[in-house]
């Protein structure tokens, strides 16, 4: 079969080679069929080496398809189910399942370490445990999320991770108070999302952060009040809070440097949310006395910082009626022969989220 394969860290093409087999097939597991798949940016992040994942590897953990094969004892699925793919299953045993914090849940983390393919020159993993940029996968029943057949693929692509990420860091990280001031800095796809969320929570003003020309203008479209550069954040701070800061303030890029920014920007007793993932040698600095003194609650959110079953039932709901916009988010389709090009769009900031039809 075709996959889109990395073979060093810290290269910046893939290769779509068709000499890949999925493994790992047995109980508890099911084999899919992926339909469609988003290109995240914590992809381009593991592929430079900033978030941890051996090599070579296939990317991808935002995807869509139907079930092709299911192991002994898998009971929820059958042959031609659609599912979303979950990159961060709930065990439902371990102790932060047990307290109701599934989405801190390790299970996932302990597949990323075996391998999901094989090639006639050795093993090959799967991004996160999954590898959603291939025709097949291999994974444990519980990444695989029935859908509803009125969600199309792409759709229920994002919700496996962008979607959820963003939309969570509002409504469930932050739980943003109607009537509040929000800013949110880096309006690729999850930033989209959170600042659907905000919207959703009824914030007065929600104030998009993006070098990037084009992703300022989408960020209007989806509920933004306003949208400015980096340089200009200063200005809206004065303009909209008086200079205080705003209430909430989510640092959607995953580096110290605008993490700071994000703290210096939140007012004294409001909330800073991360929602980046960022490297694990890049330490935010923050002293002791303003710690103390501002008393800023410094809220960092893993995968929407809720139950993810949860998560993608109400992201469905708020989508049918809707009161989210999705579809909106896929701003370039590609076929998976030019991921390449799909890797382009993201790191010069073109795309919001670009769809890989498979």
């Amino acid at each position: 079969m075709r996959a889109a394969v990395l073979h060093e860290i810290g290269q910046d093409k893939l290769e779509v080679l068709d000499d890949v087999e999925a493994v790992g097939f047995g109980p508890g597991r099911v084999r899919v069929r992926v339909r469609a798949t988003g290109l995240c940016h914590s992809d381009l992040s593991a592929m430079a080496g900033v978030l941890p994942q051996p090599a070579p590897f296939v990317p991808g953990h935002e995807g869509a398809g139907e079930i092709l094969e299911v192991g002994e004892g898998v009971r929820h699925l059958k042959p031609g189910d659609r599912v979303a793919v979950c990159w961060l299953p709930a065990c439902g045993a371990c102790p932060a399942c047990k307290r109701g914090q599934t989405q801190l849940c390790l299970a996932g983390f302990m597949n990323a370490g075996t391998p999901n393919f094989k090639r006639p020159g050795g093993d090959v993993f799967g991004f996160a445990g999954t590898g959603t940029f291939a025709e097949e996968v291999v994974v444990d029943a519980g990444c695989a999320v029935p859908i509803p057949d009125d969600v199309p693929f792409d759709i229920a692509a994002l919700i496996g991770c962008g979607v959820t990420t963003g939309l969570g860091a509002a409504l469930n990280t932050a739980d943003v108070t109607a009537g509040s001031s929000v800013a949110v800095i880096g309006c690729g796809g999850v930033g989209i999302s959170a600042i659907q969320g905000a919207r959703l929570k009824g914030a007065a003003e929600i104030v998009a952060v993006d070098p990037v020309a084009s992703r300022r203008e989408a960020a209007l479209n989806f509920g933004a009040t306003r949208a400015v550069s980096p340089d200009e954040l200063a200005d809206a701070k004065q303009q909209v809070t008086a200079g205080e800061g705003f209430d909430y303030v989510f640092e959607v890029v995953g580096r110290s440097a605008t993490a700071r920014t994000a703290y210096e920007n939140t007012r004294r007793g409001g909330t800073l949310v991360i929602v980046g993932a960022g490297a694990m040698d890049d330490f935010l600095q923050l002293n002791m006395f303003e710690l103390f003194f501002d008393e800023k609650r410094i809220l960092p959110s893993m995968y929407g910082g809720g139950d993810v079953l949860t998560s993608y039932e109400r992201t469905i709901t708020l989508w049918r009626a809707g009161r989210i916009d999705l579809a909106g988010l896929i701003t370039h389709r590609v076929p998976l022969a030019d991921i390449n090009e799909a890797l382009d769009q993201m790191r010069t900031g073109t795309a919001l989220r670009t769809c890989i039809e498979i």
